[in-house]
């Protein structure tokens, strides 16, 4: 666990708040339906919010028919882009439960990807630390991702090791699975780290930017499956854009030569 409480004491009405899972998707409509389906299965969870990031596939009408609250971008924005209007959609149900209902509203976030399908369960242990009161974000520590032939998933690690060395260099914590999308947090961890980091350097800096502001991390392991990147020219051109994107963000928070430096170590 990273960081110290920043407020004086965990708040007891953290148990009671729901919590509202948000999934960015992009031409996911094979996957969608089952893993907002499953979100909703979540103790805690009393709303699954898609943000459909310029899909040109079914994926709107797949989420909307599972039972999600759906809103569209005309274009692909990126995954902190569609993070942020799901949260702002949150947020305004929130607002709507406050008029309706009277009393102080406010649930947490649990972002979740969006072709995790059945398994997406599993991401319930990542809600209790944050509902009671242990940690001001979770991060979930996946197992090593097999593809369909049962080979084992994943490139050559250089853009783990980066954001690793980065979170470390900047908080002197060095998370297991810095890179990880499945996470839950409190409104006011989140709002603390806007605005987000473009694209898919979110995660790296919502690490470093609450470690520094002295929020707690927790990561819990979670036994989610993933549709897996391959060692093709499309797997490659997408850690290749995970690496720019994780620079970029390393950069911006002054610990890019920093990461370089303790990934040669």
């Amino acid at each position: 666990m990273s960081g110290s409480d920043p407020a004086a004491e965990p708040r007891s009405e953290e148990s009671a708040r729901a919590v509202a899972c948000v999934i960015p998707a992009k031409d996911e409509a094979e996957r969608i339906a089952a893993t907002v389906a499953a979100a909703l299965r979540i103790e805690g969870v009393d709303v699954v919010v898609v943000v459909d990031d310029g899909s040109t596939d079914g994926t709107t009408k797949a989420a909307e028919q599972a039972g999600a609250v759906v809103v569209r971008h005309e274009r692909n924005r990126g995954k902190a882009a569609a993070m942020e209007t799901g949260a702002a959609r949150v947020a305004e149900l929130d607002a709507q439960d406050v008029d309706s209902r009277g009393g102080e509203a406010g649930r947490h976030l649990l972002f979740l990807d969006a072709d995790l399908g059945d398994t997406a369960t599993a991401a319930a242990p990542l809600v209790p630390p944050v509902r009671d009161g242990e940690a001001d974000m979770t991060v979930g520590v996946l197992p090593r991702q097999v593809r369909p032939d049962g080979s084992r998933a994943g490139g050559h690690g250089f853009v783990v090791r980066l954001a690793r060395q980065g979170i470390r260099a900047a908080t002197g914590w060095e998370p297991e699975q810095p890179l990880s999308g499945q996470r839950c947090l409190t409104r006011q961890a989140y709002d603390a780290a806007l605005p987000l980091a473009a694209g898919f350097g979110v995660e790296t800096a919502l690490s470093i930017d609450l470690g520094r502001k002295g929020f707690r991390i927790a990561e819990v392991p979670v036994e989610l499956k993933h549709r897996a990147t391959g060692t093709d020219l499309r797997g490659q051109l997408h850690r290749g854009r995970q690496f720019v994107h994780v620079g970029r963000a390393l950069a911006r928070r002054g610990v890019l030569i920093d990461a370089i430096r303790g990934g040669a170590r």
